[in-house]
């Protein structure tokens, strides 16, 4: 698809005004209602799909189920990142009516931080043609990582700062406890950061650890710059809404992560049949039809027996509960 730089910084300002209506409507601290996280979600998810058409119409079929497939997978898989948004918000115990303003800093850092990714990942394709041997290989041991997680127990997970977040805390200090929405205070008479900047610090790097693997996925799926950081764009900006949504029911979701290895793993193998043919052998390609289908159907079966497999854990707990009951009675 032929993007000119024109289409680029409309799209760019475009965006930015949508990132502005939300911030201005949603900058009055407060907690997140059901009601309001489902309406933004489905406002952002329009918005993406209206964005798909305009592809659609202005550019075909190609760009347009590129963009949607693109974005049904980084959408699935930054649902993976509320599990540690989850974790960093216990960690900072972020009170509940500060929280939409953090996610809302961090996923901008995380965009920023992203479309460098995608500029660097767009001129190393563009120069060597064998990285597809890489990317398709991190993403099969990517997916073989993500089973192994996930048959292990999380329960006591923790979230653990890392390196970058650590040396900015010793450079500048932190204070001993929120002020309001403020990033800065004046402390001793030293200039300290607050806890506010510190969890939106940590939730935009840690991010950077997610597009380790979104990143190299998209591109499996399209090699167009636009379309790539367009459906990162789309899949990030309704990430804070989604988080205050679909919290409630992370835990129930205990089959994600097989369907985001299988996801993972299948674009590994698309990405490796692709280097293949562009080195000349004849190997059969996987249309991007086949992809969006694939994907599609992988989140729908995962999420019903989650869904199914939480609810038989629900009744056992609760039918343990009652015997334990029982006998504490009879006892």
């Amino acid at each position: 698809m032929d993007v000119s730089m024109t289409l680029w910084v409309l799209t760019i300002v475009g965006l930015a005004a949508l990132i502005a209506v939300d911030f201005f409507i949603g900058r009055k601290p407060h907690e997140v209602s059901i009601k309001e996280a489902g309406i933004w979600t489905a406002v952002w998810i329009a918005l993406a799909g209206l964005f798909g058409l305009g592809l659609f119409y202005f550019g075909g079929a190609q760009p347009a189920g590129e963009f949607f497939a693109g974005f049904i997978t980084e959408k699935s898989l930054s649902v993976d990142n509320l599990f540690v948004f989850v974790l960093i918000m216990s960690k900072f115990a972020v009170p509940a009516q500060y929280q939409q303003r953090v996610l809302l800093f961090g996923v901008l850092i995380a965009l920023v931080l992203r479309a460098v990714f995608i500029a660097a990942g767009a001129a190393i394709i563009a120069s060597f043609s064998w990285v597809f041997f890489i990317f398709g290989a991190f993403l099969i041991w990517t997916a073989w990582k993500l089973i192994q997680e996930a048959r292990a127990d999380h329960e006591d997970e923790e979230y653990e700062e890392n390196k970058l977040l650590k040396a900015a805390e010793r450079r500048f200090g932190v204070a001993d406890r929120y002020h309001g929405t403020k990033l800065w205070i004046e402390e001793n008479g030293k200039r300290v950061m607050t806890p506010m900047l510190v969890v939106m610090l940590a939730i935009g790097t840690t991010d950077v650890l997610f597009a380790l693997d979104s990143i190299p996925a998209i591109f499996g799926l399209t090699q167009d710059p636009y379309i790539v950081f367009t459906a990162n764009a789309f899949a990030l900006m309704g990430l804070r809404q989604l988080y205050f949504l679909i919290g409630g029911l992370l835990k129930k979701l205990v089959h994600l992560s097989y369907g985001l290895s299988v996801i993972l793993g299948f674009i590994g193998v698309k990405l490796v049949l692709h280097a293949l043919h562009e080195l000349g052998v004849h190997v059969p390609e996987i249309s991007i039809p086949v992809s969006l289908a694939v994907i599609c159907g992988v989140l729908v079966i995962t999420t019903i027996t989650s869904l199914i497999a939480s609810r038989k854990q629900a009744a056992a707990e609760a039918a343990g509960g009652g015997d334990a009951y029982k006998d504490s009675i009879d006892a």
